[in-house]
């Protein structure tokens, strides 16, 4: 029986991570093209995300009984109740931040706005933390914000709808994303990265379903057009819950450094598909934006990866 080359194994292994950080990356993205697809058939943010935690409680709660198979750090109350409010933080509340911000802007910028969430939690951690801001954080601030306002006074020139409004809303959907990751941390080194996103997700669930009964009723969520049912299983199952497996998985692979740079993928897939299943435009000063944005993001995260 032929050995394998030393090496061989870690080679496939590294290949095999690079392969699931980037398809995550890619299937994220998609999630903006799939919700402007199914706002062309009238249905409104809310009852979209509700029907997107309906269909991805299911799963999370599979991948969680998965994941809890084998013996694992029992949650104490502390655990639950940061778990609570961060799943209601990241999930849910980004979540429905996001959805309102779609309503009013391209996939692209929303993509690019949601892509300034680490500067966010360099911001929120040297104000909480006390951390210090190097020259070379600065640096990838001006680079990132640059790029996002090349790429604004672009869509504010050439979109219709209020722009303004819609990247405030993506604005704030990055801000409770980033301190979703700020306050996740020592609960993942607790329970593990995909258990807690699980869970965390679980509880988004809950708390979307919870408020589009209180605001809307149940007749809604059953009233919609077939394709809009089609599109939120789509969003749930490639873009919600499979994302969060192979990233998960990826990173265990390849680490995360690497993956933050693969994820870089995520903006440039979205103008890309944009154009191809949107018809939204791309232009040179998009691109350049784009440029921008990516720079300053990888600057920070890179030099985060390797202290």
């Amino acid at each position: 029986m032929p050995v394998a080359p030393a090496g061989t194994g870690d080679s496939r292994s590294h290949l095999a991570g690079v392969v699931m950080v980037a398809f995550a990356a890619v299937a994220f993205s998609g999630k903006a093209i799939i919700v402007k697809l199914a706002f062309r058939y009238g249905v409104d943010a809310l009852t979209l995300l509700a029907l997107r935690m309906l269909f991805s409680a299911p799963l999370f709660f599979a991948l969680a009984w998965w994941v809890g198979r084998e013996e694992r750090v029992p949650l104490v109350a502390a655990d639950r109740r940061a778990i609570f409010f961060l799943g209601m933080l990241g999930y849910y509340l980004a979540s429905y931040f996001d959805f309102l911000g779609l309503q009013y802007i391209t996939a692209a910028l929303e993509r690019l706005v949601l892509f300034l969430y680490p500067t966010f939690v360099m911001l929120l951690a040297a104000a909480i933390f006390k951390r210090p801001i190097t020259r070379r954080d600065v640096i990838a601030l001006a680079l990132s914000y640059v790029g996002i306002v090349f790429v604004f006074l672009n869509d504010l020139a050439t979109q219709p709808g209020n722009v303004v409004l819609g990247s405030a809303w993506v604005m704030l959907s990055a801000l409770c994303y980033a301190g979703y990751l700020l306050g996740s941390g020592r609960l993942v080194e607790r329970v593990g990265s995909l258990r807690f996103a699980c869970y965390a997700g679980i509880v988004s669930c809950v708390g979307v379903l919870a408020h589009f009964l209180v605001v809307a009723g149940p007749a809604l969520l059953f009233s919609q057009p077939a394709p809009v049912y089609w599109l939120a299983l789509l969003m749930a199952a490639v873009s919600t819950v499979m994302p969060i497996v192979l990233t998960s998985e990826g990173i265990r692979r390849i680490g995360a450094s690497q993956a933050s740079v693969i994820g870089a993928l995520g903006p440039i897939a979205t103008i890309f598909l944009g154009f191809v299943f949107l018809g939204e435009a791309i232009t040179a000063v998009q691109v350049f934006g784009a440029a921008l944005v990516l720079a300053g993001v990888l600057i920070m995260t890179m030099r985060k990866a390797a202290r």
